[in-house]
């Protein structure tokens, strides 16, 4: 059986290594007892989210502290080369769908884009409350994968600061467009620094969304004769990507 893993907050376990104590209090404390309900000598696993990642062993469990010794410590290194998956907001929670495999399949960031033809509209407290709820996919999913590190949520980006991210030094940007003639199984990729995939909405990319990272740097990509969803389309170039670079 696979131990659980629940978190602490970053920092937190800087500096510890095998015989040391680590606390979980709060709502962590009580998902552990009370839920998960972890018993006295069961192994734990606790995360960081930061890549700081220990098994350790219960050894006093209450509704508000759990303390846990730990037996082993595995440290995720920050990767080289950065994926950052670009989602278009879409409606029906396909871009949650999109967003929790992105997770699972070891994304490391994650970017909420107002797409010209995105129906669903993150505006002002509907902004908080789409990046919470992504926050909260990603977290139920950094879990259930056992991520030590986990992907970094930035803010909403508009077609214009999308555009402007695309030119930044070190990223190489590539657009996922039905369109396209370059495969992104055969496009060169660095060896360091962040790759950025571009997912579009259920209605695709307008014609003027692709022309603008065309223009700062970005390579229309496809990624093979079919059109996925827009919940299908990030993870699988995910993968593709991963299985070139770090599944070997």
């Amino acid at each position: 059986m696979t131990a659980p893993l629940f978190l602490v907050d970053p920092g937190a376990l800087d500096g510890l290594g095998v015989g040391d104590v680590v606390e979980l209090t709060g709502p962590e404390a009580h998902h552990a007892a009370t839920v998960v309900r972890v018993s006295v000598g069961e192994e734990v696993l606790v995360a960081d989210r930061q890549g700081a990642r220990v098994l350790t062993r219960s050894r006093a469990v209450s509704g508000d502290l759990v303390r846990l010794r730990i037996a082993s410590r595995t440290d995720e290194p920050a990767p080289s080369l950065r994926l950052v998956l670009v989602q278009a907001l879409s409606k029906d929670g396909r871009d949650e769908d999109a967003v929790e495999a992105a997770t699972e399949l070891g994304v490391d960031g994650i970017i909420p884009w107002q797409a010209d033809r995105s129906i669903v509209r993150w505006k002002g407290p509907k902004a908080d409350k789409g990046l919470r709820k992504w926050a909260n996919v990603i977290e139920r999913a950094a879990k259930q994968s056992r991520r030590g590190r986990w992907p970094v949520l930035g803010e909403l980006e508009s077609s214009s600061s999308l555009a402007a991210r695309c030119a930044q030094e070190g990223v190489t940007p590539f657009v996922l467009h039905e369109d396209a003639t370059c495969p992104l199984a055969t496009a060169a990729l660095p060896g360091e620094g962040e790759v950025l995939l571009v997912v579009g909405p259920e209605g695709g990319i307008s014609p003027r969304e692709v022309d603008r990272p065309v223009a700062a740097g970005a390579t229309p990509v496809r990624l093979g004769a079919r059109v996925l969803r827009a919940s299908t389309a990030g993870p699988a170039a995910i993968a593709v990507i991963s299985a070139e670079t770090r599944w070997r």
